[in-house]
């Protein structure tokens, strides 16, 4: 059995290999990148998520698909096609991770005969990651809404519900919230990090024409900006909700904000 992980280098991705090598699986990565570093024992594929006509013979021999449903760009337009050729390969599951708007990858899936079951977190908490630079160079932190709540999830957490669903039966069909154990404001984070990392952290509030701005300058689509910064204007009920789905599938809690910031605290602290 072989498991086919698009995103194979992301966020998500990475920590979903480990747990399908972990548990004795075959792992596919697709890659765009020829030279990204792979787990040892990861086949690699070099591939344009968003040109199926790239993939070559990724599908072969394929039992689960883990498959993002969206790029930078917004929702996956290729993922009918994907779809399409996955059925014709004999893939039998597939995990779709919402990017936080239902596309075409959600509806081809619903239109389908796969066992599918949907992904949908809350605000990843390695996005905390974008604070990392003025965190080591100035101990601060630039954001907007700084009273904004969110059930901020780990990463890796995300992937065990993934892996759960990919390998073992009775997830069919099912839209899964996966959310962290608690919900934090933007300036609960700051306060988090600051105390595991040992520092007194300042918060700098940003306008919202200024983060908007800055993603602009990061090299955004204004349509990806204005959603991105709209999500956080008015995060909708689900993005500060705690739900018992990683517990409830991987029968274990999720991870908190704090474990998460002691993993990455290299990343944070003064070179």
């Amino acid at each position: 059995m072989t498991f086919l992980i698009t995103g194979a280098t992301g966020n998500v991705g990475r920590h979903l290999m480990a747990e399908l090598l972990g548990s004795g699986r075959n792992v596919r990565a697709l890659t765009r990148n020829p030279e990204a570093e792979l787990p040892p024992g990861v086949e690699r594929v070099v591939g344009d998520l968003t040109r199926p006509e790239t993939w070559g013979d990724a599908l072969s021999g394929v039992t689960g698909l883990h498959l993002l449903g969206g790029d930078d760009n917004g929702p996956l337009a290729a993922a009918p096609e994907i779809l399409e050729r996955a059925a014709k390969e004999g893939v039998r599951r597939v995990t779709v991770l919402w990017n936080g708007q239902s596309g075409p990858a959600e509806a081809a899936l619903e239109e389908g005969n796969f066992a599918w079951t949907r992904l949908e977190p809350t605000e990843f908490m390695s996005n905390t990651l974008g604070w990392a630079a003025l965190v080591r160079e100035e101990g601060l932190v630039r954001e907007p809404f700084p009273e904004e709540p969110a059930a901020v999830v780990h990463e890796a957490d995300i992937a065990a519900v993934a892996a759960v669903a990919l390998t073992e039966d009775g997830h069919d069909g099912a839209v899964y919230p996966i959310s962290g154990p608690e919900v934090l404001t933007t300036v609960d984070r700051v306060r988090v990090l600051g105390r595991v990392l040992g520092r007194d952290l300042r918060y700098v509030e940003l306008t919202k024409e200024q983060a908007k701005e800055r993603m602009r300058a990061a090299g955004h689509a204004e349509q990806v900006v204005d959603f991105v910064i709209g999500w956080h204007a008015d995060p909708p009920p689900a993005g500060r909700t705690v739900v018992p789905t990683v517990e409830q599938v991987t029968g274990r809690p999720a991870r908190t904000f704090a474990q998460w910031v002691e993993e990455h605290a290299a990343v944070f602290s003064s070179r």
